[in-house]
């Protein structure tokens, strides 16, 4: 008898018919609202790579600084010291450098780009504090200088806004010093029966501690006042690493318009940072440690007139000699360079004061408030 059997069929049932023509119109409908987000994303992106671009080309440079009268102008090298005259401030960038950089930092941070070098822009070298936007950041060059940091990058997330400091011919900024964002509010946080985080200022009723609260544009890199710095003050050293400065050896008595030099001795810092003020370096970088906790940066030294030794003096007018100094050399072992001064203008007394300065030309911070910070001062009297 033969056995009656009867085959499988191929079909499982739930995916068959209708099922299936269901199946296939959800996925298509999916698939088609995938891509009208992309459409829809890309041309977003698009918009606002144009707008940046665009703020762009506003951009101009700052009008020129003030520089010292008996300086050497420019940077050279002096024993194996290399010395920038005035922080940096004669080496001036171009207008075109300043819009080259904006456009270049649009191309990688604004749009698909991640902010960190994915997408369609390259990659990126760095994993720094943020600046504000490209027609600020653009003004510094990483290319300046030497990086201790090996690859931060001073960029910031891609929704920054190049048209918001879109300069003039007044510092790079249209925005004027008399107005600003109106945000007056008070930076301690109304109490709040949610809020776990305590306020700012340890309860002492801080002022502020953002640029947010302030009324005046922001600081873009170059000298020019009335302006607010958002960049952050960065890392502090122990007491034991925090830097110090001495000026060992000067003269007491110098003939007018004839050189003399001062000997200046720093302890804990690295003489290896230094970003010229000129082209747009300046209050830019947060203070930067070494592994070993030694400060980044140079030192400057000033010699200026001095109308009487009664009263505090003027701060504005320029100085006869300034230098900044760098030779990558210095660290927690302390050392000396020789500043050569071209001489004094005119008789009377002289201040010559040394001071340590950050990649940013900051005096380094201290440990604690009752630290002397690195600064050093003398007075040579000048005669004919």
């Amino acid at each position: 008898m033969r056995r009656k059997y009867r085959r499988a069929s191929r079909n499982t049932g739930w995916f068959s018919g209708k099922r299936r023509i269901v199946a296939v119109a959800g996925t298509l409908v999916v698939f088609a609202g995938i891509v009208t987000v992309t459409q829809v994303s890309n041309a977003s992106t698009t918009r606002n790579q144009k707008k940046a671009l665009s703020a762009c080309d506003n951009i101009s440079t700052p009008p020129p600084p003030k520089l010292s009268t008996k300086t050497k102008k420019g940077t050279w090298q002096e024993n194996g010291v290399t010395q920038h005259a005035d922080d940096g401030a004669g080496e001036t960038v171009s207008a075109t450098q300043l819009r080259d950089r904006c456009r270049d930092w649009v191309m990688h941070h604004v749009g698909n780009n991640g902010g960190g070098g994915g997408g369609q822009g390259r990659p990126t070298k760095t994993t720094a504090t943020p600046v504000s936007d490209p027609t600020t950041s653009a003004s510094t060059d990483p290319t300046e200088g030497t990086d201790p940091t090996e690859g931060t990058d001073p960029s910031e997330s891609a929704s920054a806004d190049p048209s918001q400091s879109a300069g003039d011919d007044n510092g790079g900024q249209s925005a004027d010093p008399t107005e600003g964002t109106g945000n007056t509010e008070d930076p301690t946080p109304a109490p709040s029966d949610t809020s776990t985080t305590p306020p700012p200022g340890n309860g002492l009723d801080i002022l502020t501690n953002s640029c947010d609260t302030s009324q005046l544009p922001p600081h873009d890199g170059f000298q020019v006042g009335n302006r607010c710095v958002s960049t952050e003050f960065g890392e502090v050293g122990v007491a034991a690493n925090n830097p110090s400065l001495l000026i060992t050896k000067a003269p007491r008595s110098v003939k007018v318009n004839t050189a003399f030099e001062l000997t200046v001795s720093t302890r804990n810092l690295l003489r290896d940072r230094f970003l010229a003020a000129g082209k747009g370096g300046y209050y830019v970088e947060s203070s930067v440690l070494t592994a070993d906790g030694i400060v980044h940066g140079h030192f400057h030294t000033a010699c200026r007139m001095l109308a009487n030794t009664n009263e505090a003096p003027d701060p504005a007018p320029v100085p006869a000699f300034f230098v900044a100094t760098e030779d990558s050399k210095g660290g927690k072992t302390p050392d000396s360079v020789v500043i050569s001064v071209p001489g004094m203008p005119t008789a009377g007394t002289a201040q010559c004061a040394s001071w340590a300065g950050d990649g940013s030309h900051r005096i380094p911070m201290m440990e604690r408030a009752n630290q002397t910070p690195a600064f050093d001062a003398v007075r040579v009297t000048v005669r004919n």
